[in-house]
């Protein structure tokens, strides 16, 4: 992979992200840890990515700054109430399918005490736990390898966007394709 200098650097970011909380608390931490692995379960068979640490990582960076979708506060004490919401439902203490239970009963809706009167449970569901963990985890260069991604494009950019369509340092799919199709993906322009 070519990649220029600042790419490399990014990459190499994401690769070396801090494995403990910098931002949240302790019982935080392991709140979204377990919500990592509920929302996006990972093989067991290679590293894993570490998404708590990646959505540390970002709203520690972030600050005050960032995004705020209303009426919720800004995103990293919307995350530490959700957090702290979940864990008085017992969160952190329910068997994998009552987890699942409760955090579908979060994405409908249908939670209610204090703790959520600042984090609405399905519109934080939707705006900002599931895009989260979806971006830190496909953000990872483990996850691009899962998914036949080449990593970013940089210097050189991607040239043909169509459908079917590989430009030509992009590797192949392991799948069998047509030698026609093969032929014709290397001598178009």
């Amino acid at each position: 992979m070519s990649w220029n200098d600042a790419t490399r650097r990014a990459v190499d970011a994401r690769l070396a992200v801090a494995r403990e909380p910098r931002f949240f608390a302790a019982r935080e931490w392991q709140v979204l840890n377990r919500l990592c692995g509920r929302i996006l379960p990972q093989p067991v068979d290679r590293p894993a990515v570490p998404i708590a640490a990646l959505i540390d990582s970002k709203m520690r960076r972030m600050g005050d700054a960032g995004t705020r979708i209303e009426p919720m506060p800004w995103d990293g004490e919307a995350w530490r109430l959700a957090l702290t919401a979940l864990d008085g439902h017992g969160f952190m203490n329910l068997d994998d399918t009552d987890a699942d239970a409760l955090l579908t009963r979060m994405q409908h809706g249908a939670l209610a005490s204090d703790a959520w009167s600042r984090v609405p449970p399905a519109l934080f569901f939707a705006k900002r736990l599931l895009p989260d963990i979806v971006e830190a985890y496909y953000g990872h260069p483990t996850a691009w390898s899962e998914i036949g991604f080449g990593g970013p494009a940089s210097p050189r950019g991607y040239v043909r966007m169509d459908t079917n369509r590989r430009d030509p340092w992009e590797a192949t799919e392991a799948r069998d394709e047509p030698e026609a199709a093969l032929r014709a993906n290397r001598h178009v322009r």
